[in-house]
């Protein structure tokens, strides 16, 4: 028997790195599993690999950032699973490495609608159909270790990540009573194709960033995965509003 045998998950951005961790996850401790991205080819793969498993998993396209988008995700997984009881508001955006001045107003709006508007359209949508069927449920942002300290040249990230985690703690207060715990996890820098792409390939590029992490190392994306499950299983229980590090000691400095 799973833990989340019964239940029902959500995940966006969830074609690769820690959203698809947190999809498999999700499936092997028994829940039904929605994955979601703009990523169709990697949104697939995804469902492809929990079946593969022996898990269940489906896939449905959504850009986070528009609200049409994020009704009809939260309505596709209720109308296959019949339920939702957690949801990973995962998809996110890297950063361009330019200062403020320098940083395009279109690139800014992206940014924010993906990783702030989005989590808020998530929850928006999200709540109420946790709230249907009486059991409760949890929900997990995904903030960063950047939504703790700034980072120079991410200016739209490191603003979207910090107001997801006050975001996340007026969620809370507003439905925990009601039994939607509601968390942010704030990872530290993961082995992920996003920063793959950020790191441009470059040994040096990584050796820097693995040198702002105490641990001496960066993370698997499972590890942080490992953190939003956590968040949504009964052993966090009485666990709410919180923003819980998962990054290797880089705010510990």
């Amino acid at each position: 028997m799973g833990m989340f045998d019964g239940k029902v998950a959500l995940v966006t951005g969830a074609a690769s790195g820690i959203g698809r961790a947190s999809v498999q996850l999700f499936a092997e401790h028994g829940a039904a599993v929605m994955a979601s991205d703009v990523n169709d080819a990697g949104g697939a793969e995804t469902v492809r690999l929990v079946r593969e498993a022996g898990g269940t998993a489906e896939y449905v396209h959504a850009d986070v950032a528009k609200s049409a988008d994020v009704r009809g995700m939260v309505d596709a997984t209720v109308a296959a699973f019949g339920r939702l009881d957690f949801a990973h508001n995962n998809a996110g955006i890297p950063g361009l490495g330019l200062t403020i001045p320098d940083y395009p107003e279109e690139e800014w709006d992206r940014g924010i609608g993906v990783m702030l508007t989005g989590v808020f359209l998530g929850m928006k949508y999200q709540i109420p159909r946790i709230l249907e069927h009486g059991d409760g449920g949890a929900i997990v942002n995904t903030s960063s270790g950047a939504g703790l300290i700034g980072f120079p040249g991410m200016c739209p990230y490191v603003a979207a990540k910090h107001g997801v985690i006050g975001l996340t703690k007026t969620a809370a207060l507003e439905f925990g009573a009601q039994g939607v715990r509601i968390n942010s996890i704030c990872p530290g820098t993961a082995r992920t194709g996003m920063v793959d792409e950020w790191l441009g390939d470059s040994a040096e590029n990584l050796a820097q960033v693995v040198a702002l992490h105490p641990i001496g190392r960066i993370a698997a994306p499972r590890e942080i995965a490992e953190a939003a499950i956590w968040l949504c299983s009964p052993a966090s229980s009485f666990v709410m509003g919180i923003a819980l590090p998962v990054e290797g000691g880089y705010t510990a400095q």
